[in-house]
């Protein structure tokens, strides 16, 4: 079954991803009150699933290369575009533009890094960053050690501008292509990805190599027994878990909403975390 085409006869509830000021909700401590306010979103749905091709999560689903075509999402062009257009809007009117996959997506991690005790003093990778939605989330939580890495010039230029505007002046936001860090990236204890893994494999250019190199600079920048928490709608479960099987320990799966269609179970994201190990 075509994943657009179970998405269109579920009808499923997605609500658009969040866009605006960070002005709401500030968290106390160890973001324990941010938790507590978004918890029950999961229960209700929640996740944007903007610039996915493919969700399905069934039996039949391997990790293939070439079950979906690849896109403009994949293209360098396209982000540098994108966000050009969302740093004009943000210099003008404020807003940060869109959150990739949704508040959610963040609170969800978020949690987990909470019940996982992973220190304020961790290391933590941003792969992808965007607009810096998540760094803010991160550094409002007590995360003092924050590196944001986008390819976009302009999506460099806007988390800059965004974390600016919080008064978040120590994290760090670097213009660097992933899949070419040349060994820059090292000694992280969490790297974090929502979206990018996706892009990458949307890739029109050679995205097979992409993906190997993806997996190669993940192993690189992680230290041992680091965790690798990674959202997408774009591969199942099982398909993560045999893309990342060498050199990583599949620790568990983050809940996401889910549907049912043909007596079969699905989910429109996939949330995955993983240690890196030897």
């Amino acid at each position: 079954m075509d994943a657009a085409m179970m998405e269109t006869s579920l009808s499923i509830p997605m609500p658009p991803a969040v866009a605006g000021s960070f002005s709401d909700a500030r968290p106390s401590g160890k973001c324990r009150r941010r938790l507590d306010t978004i918890y029950s979103s999961m229960a209700d749905g929640g996740d944007s699933s903007h610039g996915c091709e493919n969700n399905s999560d069934s039996e039949e689903d391997r990790c293939s290369d070439d079950d979906f075509e690849t896109s403009k999402l994949g293209t360098r062009e396209y982000w540098e575009e994108t966000y050009q257009k969302e740093l004009d809007t943000f210099k003008d009117i404020g807003d940060v533009g869109e959150i990739w996959f949704g508040e959610e997506s963040m609170s969800r991690v978020l949690r987990w890094m909470d019940k996982a005790k992973i220190p304020e003093s961790a290391a933590i990778l941003d792969i992808g960053t965007g607009n810096g939605a998540f760094l803010v989330e991160l550094a409002n939580c007590g995360y003092r050690n924050l590196t944001g890495i986008d390819y976009s010039p302009a999506s460099v230029e806007l988390a800059r501008n965004v974390l600016q505007a919080e008064d978040l002046t120590d994290v760090t936001v670097k213009e660097m292509d992933f899949l070419n860090s040349q060994g820059e990236l090292k000694g992280f204890d969490v790297c974090i990805d929502k979206g990018t893994f996706d892009a990458i494999s949307l890739n029109p250019d050679n995205t097979k190599e992409g993906k190997k190199l993806y997996v190669q600079a993940l192993k690189d920048a992680l230290k041992d027994n680091g965790f690798f928490a990674i959202t997408s709608c774009n591969w199942t479960k099982e398909q993560l878990r045999e893309r990342f099987s060498e050199g990583f320990e599949f620790v568990q799966e983050l809940p996401t909403p889910s549907f049912k269609f043909g007596g079969k179970t699905g989910n429109n994201v996939s949330a995955l975390i993983f240690k890196r190990v030897h």
